[in-house]
Parts: structure tokens; sequence; C-alpha cells
């Protein structure tokens, strides 16, 4: 596993250490947090798995990655609502409970990893749709991490395959 550290910087947002590099990396407008709750925009702490990568083929080329790697569709979204047996998990849109679309109007989904935290199984309330993403225009996230995309494509093409979020 080639792991990459994660950790506050004290103005907002985070930084990423991965084998002798380091990156300044958007991460949730809660900040980092032990106690991840659901809507508390916090990313959370723990050694989370890029469980797979998705892109968006209209808009970018298919990223070099030993992950699983697939595009994603105007119907692709994520359950965020926890009253849904669907909860932190890929739904069909259109989709009757609370959830975030992937194919978005912004460029910050258009090449995306679905982070392994409260996926196995998910307990809810837990926290949702954490992602590794491209930046947003506001500099923060809901809880993912965001970081530009040829920072992105390169720890991909290095084989990045987890992320060890340490809390502050």
């Amino acid at each position: 596993m080639k792991t990459a550290i994660l950790q506050a910087r004290g103005d907002g947002n985070g930084l990423l250490s991965f084998q002798r590099e380091q990156f300044v990396v958007s991460i949730g407008a809660g900040g980092i947090r032990a106690d991840k709750q659901e809507g508390d925009h916090a990313t959370p702490v723990g050694l989370l798995p890029l469980r797979h990568v998705l892109y968006r083929a209209d808009r970018v080329l298919k990223p070099r990655t030993a992950l699983p790697c697939a595009p994603i569709a105007p119907n692709d979204g994520w359950c965020d609502d926890p009253t849904y047996a669907d909860y932190n998990k890929a739904v069909t849109l259109p989709y009757p409970g609370r959830h975030e679309s992937l194919w978005r109007d912004d460029h910050s989904y258009d090449l995306i990893a679905v982070l392994g935290w409260n996926d196995s199984p998910p307990e809810r309330g837990r926290g949702s749709a954490i992602f590794l993403h491209l930046p947003t225009q506001s500099g923060v996230t809901e809880g993912c991490i965001a970081l530009p995309e040829p920072q992105w494509r390169h720890l991909l093409a290095e084989g990045l395959t987890a992320i060890d979020i340490q809390g502050a």
C-alpha cells in the first residue's frame, strides 16, 4: 500500500506528504475531526484507502492508475441521506433520498476517488461521500480532500492507494 499522510496546516488547508513530496490540499471547512458526523463539513481522521477512481470522460482523459477506474455518467449520484438503505453508496439518479450528483456543472468532480470512509458497512450519520477531488471555487470542501489536477494525476501515476488523515 502506498500511503500519503495528511495533516492540517492551521490555515484551513492541509499538507499531503507522499514519498518525498508535499502538496497543499483543501480540506473540509470543519477541519479534521476524529468524531466525523454527517453534515459537519469535517474531513475524517483515519486511514482511508482509495477504493476506485471516477472521471468525467467528456472533460478529462482517463487517469493513469492501477486502481479500478471508470467514467461517470449524467445519472450517477451518491446517497448522503442517513435515512435510506443506500446511505454512503453510489446511486442512480433520479433518486428519492438526499444525494449528490457526480455529474456537476463545476469541474470539482471531473476526477474523483472514492475514499474508504464509513463504507464497510456504513454507519448511519457517521459521514458520507468522502472523496479526493479537484478544487472547488470556494477553496474548501464539505469534508473531502481536493487538489489541482496535475498533482492529482501525478499521485495516481505514482501509485497512491491510501491517505492517512491525522488529527490536529
